[in-house]
């Protein structure tokens, strides 16, 4: 995995939602609270290695991979930007069935994170979201 650093944002380039996991993991650890966690910190942690997780292994299935992961711990959040291949933005099931595999990533996403925004790129798509760790 190839990693690039411009001021405080980290770029990787992830092969997997388990690499995702692990540059999230690192930027936390090193800009955010040690690992582990202590107890005050592992909602926050847990959240959003779930986001970041989530965003991965949706580009990896539905979209092509991960082209870029770019992320930064600013003003007490996590911003994280997956960028993928595909034009096709990922959209809300009407009711997921929770008894049935598949469709719970995107809701989980929107509920854990502050924001969630959308931007078309060159050749697909950059998730942009916001995960709150410290009030």
């Amino acid at each position: 995995m190839t990693t690039v650093r411009s001021g405080r944002d980290r770029t990787v380039f992830p092969l997997s939602a388990a690499e995702t996991r692990d540059e999230v993991r690192r930027l936390l650890e090193d800009e955010f609270c040690p690992m582990p966690p202590g107890p005050e910190h592992i909602v926050v942690v847990t959240d959003a290695l779930l986001v970041a997780s989530e965003l991965a292994t949706n580009a990896f299935r539905h979209a092509g991979g991960v082209t870029a992961l770019t992320l930064s711990v600013t003003e007490g959040a996590l911003r994280l930007s997956v960028t993928d291949r595909s034009p096709v933005r990922p959209r809300m099931l009407r009711a997921p069935d929770a008894l049935v595999p598949g469709g719970h990533g995107w809701p989980l996403v929107h509920r854990l994170s502050e924001e969630v925004t959308i931007t078309s790129a060159a050749e697909g798509k950059t998730i942009h979201a916001i995960v709150r760790l410290a009030d």
